[in-house]
């Protein structure tokens, strides 16, 4: 009965992060069709289909945050823990570091624009390396 639980745990485990990994990439496919269709795919005057890519986007995201919440469930509490803490680190190492760009910025201090693309990457990078530090931490 024991193993059989165990299995079954196991397998919810896989199936909630393929089905993470199949939102992600559905999440990242329409940012990208909102992002380039215009201009590529269509006339970047033609604003309906952009904002229906822009909603398309929008709705598909709600479908990840979805994902990851399951995801986050179907986790053992050591893996729930690793990636709330690293999740903590990102959230904060952004707000610190986006604020700080805001005030640099109002003080004349930035000499150049930086894309807001780069703060979800630089995220992205805090939140990777704070899981592979989490994971060597309770090792």
């Amino acid at each position: 009965m024991q193993a059989h639980d165990v299995t079954g745990a196991y397998r919810e485990s896989i199936r909630t992060t393929v089905l993470l990994a199949l939102w992600t990439l559905a999440w990242v496919a329409t940012l990208a069709l909102a992002r380039f269709g215009p201009g590529h795919l269509w006339d970047s005057r033609q604003t309906v289909a952009s904002w229906v890519a822009v909603a398309a986007n929008l709705v598909v995201g709600i479908g990840w945050i979805v994902a990851f919440a399951r995801f986050l469930r179907g986790q053992d509490e050591l893996e729930r823990k690793i990636i709330q803490d690293a999740l903590a680190v990102a959230l904060g190492a952004g707000w610190v570091a986006g604020f700080a760009y805001v005030v640099g910025d109002a003080a004349g201090l930035v000499a150049y624009d930086v894309d807001i693309a780069v703060l979800p990457v630089f995220m992205g990078v805090i939140y990777m390396f704070a899981v592979l530090v989490g994971k060597i931490r309770y090792r």
